[in-house]
């Protein structure tokens, strides 16, 4: 089951189920306390209640009826590093200085958690997402997010893009935060998927796809299954010494990694697609030094 946020033409905003190529309004006043698409995301039975609140009044509506909205609500949003083989490579590469630690964080039982960013530094789907206008070289970063509960449970997931500026990190590996948390750093979306039943990691690939004057400059792909951590492994660490009251979004890692030679530019659009849940697309934005 997939669940998004939408407005529609006369700016109502609703939560639907996307189902196939159509959306199922919610109608969330039938059941008291739910208000927002959060509060069906943290009940007990997220796929119950949610076919539950199906608006059988309203008619089916195509996507393209509808302006898709960033799924998240008041969550925080976290992310792990150095998930992957090419992502430890990569960071490796990107920082002499720092190489050894990102070796050793790979292989480590304790992984990488930062804090990626507050609900009002996430764009959601066709929203812009930014280029740091002190970097010279920044990049996409195609990720498994996933929706976890102020219980701490695994209720969801979504398409990640944390966007990462890699030559302040590799200058100094203690920059990670200003490489990573600015104005428009991360996108979310296009919508939540909630499992029926486990996610199949090597069946399901992310695919990064980057456009600039309307041609295709940079194309990967990887598969989750070359994920070293597990789902559940993350949210222990993220959530050890750590409550999360409203939530959260967790961003796995990546590993797809475009060239060395490669940084994004103002005008340029990301698209990234994971099976089974969809496609973010985000354009870039950069502004003059």
């Amino acid at each position: 089951m997939k669940l998004t946020r939408v407005r529609l033409a006369d700016g109502a905003v609703h939560i639907a189920l996307w189902e196939g190529d159509h959306l199922r309004l919610l109608d969330l006043t039938q059941v008291e306390g739910v208000h927002s698409l959060t509060d069906i995301l943290h009940a007990p039975d997220p796929l119950g209640l949610a076919r539950y609140l199906i608006d059988t009044q309203a008619r089916p509506l195509l996507a393209a009826e509808t302006t898709l909205l960033v799924p998240i609500d008041q969550q925080e949003v976290w992310a792990a590093g150095v998930t992957y083989k090419r992502s430890q490579v990569a960071r490796m590469e990107e920082s002499k200085a720092g190489a050894s630690h990102y070796d050793k964080v790979y292989t480590a039982p304790r992984p990488e958690i930062f804090f990626k960013a507050t609900p009002n530094r996430v764009s959601g789907p066709g929203e812009p997402l930014r280029v740091r206008a002190d970097s010279k070289w920044s990049v996409p970063e195609p990720e498994l997010a996933l929706v976890i509960s102020p219980e701490k449970k695994l209720v969801g997931f979504t398409v990640g893009n944390d966007m990462s500026a890699r030559d302040i990190e590799g200058e100094n590996p203690l920059y990670l935060p200003q490489a990573k948390v600015y104005n428009q750093c991360c996108g979310l979306g296009p919508c939540i998927l909630i499992p029926e039943t486990p996610l199949d990691r090597p069946a399901t690939k992310i695919k990064l796809v980057i456009e600039r004057g309307g041609k295709v400059v940079s194309t990967d792909q990887t598969d989750l299954g070359q994920m070293k951590r597990e789902f559940t492994e993350l949210i222990d660490w993220l959530t050890l010494e750590n409550d999360i009251p409203t939530g959260a979004f967790l961003l796995t890692g990546t590993g797809v990694v475009p060239p060395d030679n490669f940084t994004l530019q103002d005008g340029d659009v990301v698209s990234i697609t994971i099976d089974g849940i969809g496609t973010l697309v985000n354009p870039i934005v950069q502004a003059a030094t």
